[in-house]
């Protein structure tokens, strides 16, 4: 479930439509928790599955730990990449801003820590990447675990609408280690360790 104040907006020809905030959401705010609606199929389904449904599939869902397509119900499919993203997953089921997130502003994610099946070119932003590869979350996890604990040092101090969709067992855990100033679980272990040719 995305956070209330997005919306569903087009945004160019490129990208095609994204999620964009509707009010400021700031750094540490839960962006997307999965919910109960959000499907999570195994590969075997999809296999199954027609062509056509197969090809939406990987146009809208991502990959977790287990190597199951997540589809999700609502505006989260149409969450664009960027090697700058604002948002990032944690191991928790759900994302956080890593920084304040303006009105009028996307919300991005960086599809490497999302377990794409194949390397895929994407916009170069002057970051030293232009390619999101499915082993990026090997590589760039620390990046991404100094972010979130920046994130979720203000975890506490900002609203939080869509907590109540978190399970109670994570929320006690991610509060017990920020009070007793210990590290969150690594983004590392949302990583499916699959064979996979990079084709580099």
């Amino acid at each position: 479930m995305m956070h209330p104040d997005t919306e569903l907006r087009f945004i160019n020809e490129e990208m095609g439509y994204g999620v964009v905030a509707k009010k400021f959401i700031p750094k540490g705010t839960i962006t997307w928790v999965q919910d109960e609606l959000d499907q999570a199929l195994s590969p075997d389904q999809v296999k199954k599955m027609h062509p056509g449904t197969r090809e939406l599939v990987d146009k809208f869902s991502f990959r977790n730990h287990k190597g199951e397509f997540v589809l999700c119900w609502d505006l989260a499919k149409y969450v664009n990449h960027s090697f700058k993203s604002n948002c990032l997953s944690s191991a928790y089921d759900f994302e956080l801003a890593v920084r304040d997130i303006h009105a009028g502003e996307q919300l991005t994610d960086d599809y490497g820590y999302l377990n794409i099946p194949e390397p895929f070119k994407a916009h170069d932003e002057g970051t030293g990447r232009d390619t999101v590869y499915p082993d990026d979350l090997l590589k760039y996890h620390g990046e991404w675990d100094r972010q979130l604990a920046e994130a979720f040092k203000v975890f506490d101090n900002v609203e939080q609408p869509l907590e109540k969709f978190v399970k109670m067992s994570l929320l006690k855990s991610i509060r017990e280690r920020l009070k007793n100033n210990l590290p969150q679980e690594s983004i590392l272990s949302l990583y499916y360790r699959e064979k996979i040719d990079l084709g580099r």
